[in-house]
């Protein structure tokens, strides 16, 4: 199948052939053609599988046959990074379409909600929202969606994990109650469907949610104590050979604290983390797609609000406690059919942890063997009787010509 078959206007197959598409995804392959014939929509798809381009695509053919200049589609998305790349994904596909679009987020000063609320008034078709901030402009009375034709919830597990159960439930009484309704969730968990039953009309169902690493990715666990972590970390990034990487931390603080222990002239690192101002969230982010900055420190904030090609290295610091978040963060690798290396540090305490993610992804994660200078690794039962991988050679990460700078870290 490729995207000619969908029958897309022209202007919208321009799109896609200089965004560089080629051949629709699976989940694109099913979602397409349950959405242009007008029906509502339940998917379960993991990031990284081409679920936005899904819903995009078809509402565009959409909103292209209409002749109206009204705020046709909102598409609803847990995380101000997530609302940006939608957005960003809209202005790419859309560039020889005569379809507008603007997203709305919390995070900004006075100004940033004055510049929304005057893109909102030039009546753009596609709206892209995080839910606080929807909430805000539809209370002042301001926003209006009567003509709504469509609604998109992005990653629904993940907005009913971060507490907007009650913010969705207001924002549909906004709504106007005959419209095309699409929910797309990494996961299916009961309270996502409870919510499906109350959004959505007789909707068909696609579930390609398989909970499995892509195939491309090297995963690897290291059996550590807490305080090998950091001298652990050091010594990958000063022998191996990525040149672009993630490093997750369960909590906002060790993020600060591996960022000033990381920080070397050596490795062009930048944290991420709430407490960081919106701009600067969005120039650092702006700054790892172009490859300015090398590594980034952040929470699982980061394992589905982006979507950066070529990242060669996650580094699990802290193992996942949910083993879905496993596979979303490792998932931020070897996507579209490239490698990747995803290295998660086991401590003394984590055991269960780590069977919970071999369990879910249905087979046993390679063990690595910590380097002797670092001293004895925590002893594991029964994981150590089992045949272990080896050691895995690493390849050079950062070619750093400055060899005191590589020593001090």
């Amino acid at each position: 199948m490729t995207f000619e078959d969908f029958n897309f206007n022209t202007s919208l197959h321009e799109g896609l052939l200089s965004m560089g598409y080629k051949e629709p995804t699976a989940i694109q392959q099913q979602a397409i053609p349950v959405i242009l014939e007008g029906k509502d929509l339940i998917a379960c798809a993991q990031t990284g599988t081409g679920k936005t381009a899904s819903y995009l695509l078809p509402l565009l053919e959409l909103i292209s046959r209409e002749d109206e200049n009204e705020i046709s589609a909102l598409v609803l998305a847990p995380t101000r990074e997530l609302a940006q790349q939608i957005d960003q994904q809209v202005e790419g596909l859309a560039y020889y379409a005569d379809i507008s679009s603007v997203a709305i987020f919390g995070g900004g000063d006075g100004k940033v909600y004055e510049q929304q609320r005057s893109a909102i008034q030039n009546k753009v078709n596609i709206l892209i929202a995080t839910p606080g901030r929807l909430i805000a402009h539809l209370s002042s009375g301001f926003l209006k969606l009567d003509h709504l034709k469509y609604l998109v919830l992005d990653e629904a597990d993940r907005m009913l994990d971060m507490g907007f159960q009650e913010d969705l439930m207001r924002i549909m009484s906004y709504l106007p109650k005959t419209r095309q309704t699409l929910l797309f969730s990494a996961t299916m968990p009961p309270k996502i469907r409870t919510l499906a039953r109350s959004v959505l009309n007789n909707p068909e169902q696609i579930n390609l949610a398989l909970s499995q690493p892509a195939i491309g990715i090297d995963q690897q666990v290291y059996f550590v104590y807490d305080e090998q972590k950091i001298p652990l970390i050091q010594h990958i990034l000063s022998e191996g050979k990525y040149n672009s990487g993630i490093i997750f931390a369960s909590t906002k603080e060790k993020v600060k604290e591996l960022y000033k222990k990381l920080k070397v002239p050596a490795i062009k690192v930048r944290s991420f983390h709430s407490d960081l101002e919106q701009a600067e969230r969005e120039e650092i982010l702006l700054q790892f797609r172009n490859r300015q900055i090398a590594l980034l420190i952040g929470t699982d904030v980061i394992s589905r609000g982006i979507d950066v090609e070529g990242i060669e290295l996650v580094i699990n610091y802290d193992c996942p406690s949910d083993p879905e978040d496993y596979i979303h963060r490792i998932g931020r690798t070897a996507r579209a059919e490239r490698t990747g290396t995803a290295i998660t540090l086991v401590n003394e305490k984590d055991q269960r942890k780590l069977k919970n993610i071999e369990r879910l992804i249905d087979r046993e994660v390679p063990k690595a063997t910590l380097p002797e200078h670092l001293g004895e690794p925590p002893v594991f039962k029964p994981v150590e009787k089992k045949k272990k991988s080896g050691n895995q050679k690493h390849k050079r990460f950062f070619k750093s010509k400055n060899q005191k700078a590589r020593q001090g870290s």
